[in-house]
């Protein structure tokens, strides 16, 4: 279910991610329907200092949110999931206008936060509690060993809008069980129901006021990383690298989950119906628009013919459009335009040398935002379709001799972020072994990131940081080492004032307890 979004044009990828950009001249940002092109709602911008503002408040209030502990915090954190569960359907509804996507692929969103705060709420006592550790050294037996882990006080969220909530709410929730206030930026194209849900929060559930949410582009988004002491990003590697460098500026730690072009090797001994029927969902889910979409996969040659004819017919047969709470279609709408004219562009490029759509290959007829889902073949990585970033419901495949052949291909990209192996179980796992990403699936697809866990994140250009296990929520805090003297004198050996007899007691004790030969602990060596 992860996400991100596609290189672009600068000016597209940064108002996408809302970072960098120009700041919209206008006081409301409006929001459409992408399946419809009809206006939904409307957001106000939030200038430099609205930012500020909001992050102060929080700020002030994070205190006695921290002082909370962590049981505390899971109680209201517990209040949101039974909001969450509660006004599903209405959460769902905003959701689905918001992005176009159909009505089978928004209850996952909801789904996965509920089970995200469980998860964060009965384990975090464990990842983030305090530590007792053990002296190495029989020179600190009389010390007492602890870490505590503080959170920062201000964590920004930018987030993207391909999962306006699984994203946003998804790395809010484990910063605000580790006890930091939250401000959260999504993507100006789908803000309403983030908005909702911290709206919710505050009114509803009657939660402390250590979440909030400011709406913009560029300028705001800049205006959030200036002013927190932590910046969770989510989007295009282009756009990371601005917010890497302007939370520089301020020497503010970042977490970024930025592309994928995530590879799906079938072996020659792989189930190919259930391959074919994995590919199918892992390419075409959410329109393709996650970053852990099967977008290239390499086939053994002796399954190639079978394996393409199975993945054309199921994808051949998936319905596209829009639907309402009843599940009646597979693939919704895209949900930026601009994104869409990047999927156009790859495509075309692939068929003007020599790829072939077996399946799909444009734009979709009709109104609203839709291309239509695709398989290619006859690709190669001179192509853009097997190189940069998709993001749309588009595969490309290839034929490949054998798993050497798979493997190089396979890790022959900037990006770093999943991948998937279909075959004989065990053969199938050491294949995943060499895959250079921060996770594989063997004989799955896109499943490692329901698998909280373990760690979720990208290797190479694919990002910084983790979400997930313990990693996901520790990155939200500052260690603190404390070290209590539980028994001693008036001075200790090492104080002044510096005497020959204390530094001979020290020297004879170190070099005991130090050396690891006889001769040596006796100083009977030089």
């Amino acid at each position: 279910m992860e996400s991100g979004t596609a290189e672009t044009s600068t000016t597209a990828g940064e108002a996408k991610n809302g970072v960098g950009g120009a700041a919209s001249a206008a006081e409301r940002i409006e929001v459409t329907n992408p399946a419809t092109g009809e206006p939904i709602g409307s957001v106000t911008v939030s200038s430099p200092d609205a930012v500020a503002s909001s992050v102060a408040r929080v700020r002030a209030n994070q205190p006695e949110w921290e002082a909370l502990g962590i049981e505390g915090r899971y109680r209201w954190l517990g209040e949101l999931r039974d909001w969450l569960l509660d006004n599903q359907e209405r959460v769902l509804d905003t959701m689905q206008a918001e992005t176009g996507k159909v009505r089978g692929d928004t209850a996952a969103e909801t789904i996965y936060l509920t089970d995200l705060i469980n998860f964060y709420g009965t384990r975090a006592a464990k990842f983030i509690g305090d530590e007792n550790v053990r002296p190495h050294s029989p020179l600190m037996a009389a010390k007492r060993l602890i870490v505590q882990y503080r959170p920062y006080p201000v964590v920004g969220v930018i987030s993207p809008w391909n999962f306006p909530l699984a994203l946003a709410l998804g790395d809010a929730i484990p910063a605000l069980q580790a006890g930091a206030a939250v401000v959260v930026k999504p993507s100006e194209l789908t803000p309403l129901g983030i908005a909702e849900i911290i709206g919710a929060w505050k009114d509803e559930i009657g939660a402390p006021d250590v979440f909030d949410c400011v709406h913009g582009t560029g300028e705001t988004g800049a205006a959030l990383i200036d002013d927190v002491d932590f910046i969770q990003f989510t989007g295009s590697d282009r756009t990371g690298r601005k917010v890497m460098a302007r939370a520089a500026e301020t020497l503010t730690p970042v977490s970024l989950e930025l592309g994928g072009k995530d590879p799906m090797i079938v072996l020659s001994d792989a189930d190919l119906d259930r391959a074919a029927n994995a590919a199918t969902w892992g390419a075409m889910y959410n329109s393709g628009q996650v970053c852990l979409s099967v977008e290239r996969i390499y086939v053994e040659e002796p399954a190639y013919d079978e394996f393409v004819a199975k993945l054309t017919k199921e994808v051949g047969r998936l319905r596209q459009g829009a639907d309402g709470r009843t599940p009646e279609k597979d693939v919704g709408a895209m949900t930026s335009p601009n994104q869409t004219a990047v999927v156009e562009e790859h495509v075309n490029d692939a068929l003007a040398n020599g790829a072939r759509a077996v399946t799909g290959g444009k734009a979709a007829e009709g109104p609203g935002d839709y291309f239509e889902p695709t398989v290619l073949v006859d690709v190669d990585h001179s192509m853009k379709v097997m190189r940069d970033e998709t993001f749309g419901p588009v595969v490309g495949v290839m034929k490949v001799r054998d798993t050497e052949e798979a493997l190089r291909l396979a890790n022959d990209t900037r990006y770093g972020l999943a991948g998937s192996v279909f075959g004989e179980k065990s053969r199938a796992e050491q294949v995943a072994r060499r895959i250079e990403a921060g996770a594989v699936n063997v004989n799955d697809v896109i499943v490692n990131y329901l698998a909280m866990d373990v760690p979720m994140g990208g290797w190479k250009e694919s990002g910084v940081g983790f979400r997930h296990g313990e990693y996901g929520i520790k990155k939200y805090c500052r260690p603190e080492s404390i070290v209590v003297t539980r028994f001693g004198g008036k001075r200790e050996p090492t104080w002044y004032p510096y005497t020959k007899a204390r530094r001979g007691l020290v020297g004879r004790l170190a070099r005991a307890f130090n050396a690891r030969d006889l001769k040596r602990r006796l100083g009977l060596r030089r």
